[in-house]
């Protein structure tokens, strides 16, 4: 059986990191007693829904890390995370969702919106774009599109974009790459996201009392 394979390859509902769970536990778990893997910063308590109509790519990589932060109490945690790169991407109908609880209010909901304009079905201008940007996710459903990609390369080896500045990943350590990558239909749940450069026309950010996700 190979290990890479070349050309167009389509999947529906594409899994964050395509390597048995077991297998990828214990090598982040490796990693981590190791020391080979560290975050640049530490992430907030807690995680974030992103919803896309589609995502577009250029030069994706993906790899597992760890990330580390406190939860809202104040004490300190470790995820284990997939992390995918581009160099570049473009986004369409993106909604960004977080719930925090305060204090008598009850829950309160933050929904980011931006690519909305029809236009930007046709249009990439009208598109959210992102360069140089890494998403560090925990679970992402979607149907998936990649054009000449390799999957087992070792981490250590990934160009263009490289594991991220500022963070380590085990040399030896699985990832895949791939020259373009085509998602639609994007739901995720993330820790961190990122990016040189962020654009985000038609932005709409609002703030609503009780539950309000984007999925």
């Amino acid at each position: 059986m190979k290990s890479q394979v070349r050309g167009g390859t389509r999947w529906k509902r594409f899994a964050v990191v395509m390597v048995p769970s077991v297998a990828a536990t214990a090598a982040i778990g490796i990693g981590l007693a190791q020391g080979a893997l560290a975050a640049s910063f530490s992430i907030s308590g807690q995680e974030f829904k992103v919803r896309a109509k589609s995502l577009e790519g250029n030069d994706f990589v993906q790899y597992g890390n760890i990330v580390k932060g406190k939860d809202l109490h104040g004490k300190g945690f470790w995820e284990p995370v997939g992390v995918s790169g581009f160099s570049e991407a473009w986004i369409t109908d993106m909604c960004q969702s977080v719930v925090t609880p305060v204090p008598l209010l009850g829950n309160v909901s933050l929904e980011l919106r931006a690519g909305t304009d029809p236009a930007a079905a046709k249009d990439k201008n009208k598109r959210v774009y992102a360069k140089d940007i890494y998403l560090d996710v925990s679970e992402l459903e979607a149907d998936a599109e990649f054009g000449n990609i390799d999957i087992g390369v070792a981490a250590g080896s990934l160009k263009n974009p490289g594991i991220q500045p500022g963070t380590e990943a085990a040399a030896q350590g699985f990832s895949q790459r791939a020259k373009t990558a085509k998602l639609d239909n994007v739901k995720q749940k993330a820790w961190a996201t990122t990016a040189g450069t962020f654009r985000l026309p038609d932005l709409s950010l609002k703030l609503h009392k009780g539950t309000k996700e984007c999925f």
